[in-house]
């Protein structure tokens, strides 16, 4: 019982943390407003551990790979302590299976971070169209370079945008294969329902 109250403790507090961290990634990628609040707390909460990461992993064309190796990192390190809770101490477990299982996890918590982005957009678009609060910007910011490939091909339907069913459809595929590839990793052998 011990164990899994420490898991769940140790899953969360993971997920939310990596989550920060990706949203930084995601806000540099799409070239997002640095400058407004939510970004500076991303910033902030993520300077410490990037800035060393950052002297021997530069950025390269927009894209911040230390936040990327931060995030898989993190992933890592989460599983092998969920096996050592798990096994009772520590677990005979290949390195590379441990980064297959991260980095599947990193792109497959990306996808999830950019559906329910899409879902805040899609919402608000009907609540509070034109809406000035910073949390609507940035997430509006972190998925238009998702949306705007989609609405570029698809024709206007009378002031209608049909382009985040389109973008659903598409994150829904890229869910289901990483679920395979988890499958096929063996990440679901642990007993987590990631």
């Amino acid at each position: 019982m011990l164990a899994d109250i420490l898991i769940t403790i140790l899953l969360i507090a993971s997920t939310f943390y990596m989550t920060i961290v990706l949203l930084r990634f995601l806000l540099q990628l799409a070239r997002a407003d640095f400058y407004n609040p939510i970004s500076q707390f991303v910033v902030k909460a993520t300077n410490p551990p990037l800035r060393p990461l950052r002297r021997f992993i530069p950025g390269w064309g927009g894209v911040d790979g230390a936040s990327l190796v931060l995030a898989v990192i993190i992933q890592g390190i989460t599983f092998f302590l969920i096996l050592v809770a798990l096994n009772g101490g520590i677990p005979a477990v290949n390195p590379i299976t441990l980064l297959v299982w991260a980095v599947l996890n990193v792109l497959d918590l990306i996808v999830k971070i950019y559906f329910w982005s899409v879902i805040a957009v899609v919402v608000v678009s009907w609540i509070a169209p034109g809406s000035g609060h910073p949390a609507i910007q940035l997430v509006a910011q972190i998925t238009e370079p998702v949306m705007r490939p989609v609405r570029n091909i698809m024709p206007s339907m009378g002031g209608l945008d049909l382009s985040p069913i389109i973008v659903f459809l598409i994150l829904n595929v890229i869910s289901v294969v990483i679920e395979h590839m988890k499958m096929a990793a063996g990440l679901g052998s642990i007993g987590l329902g990631m």
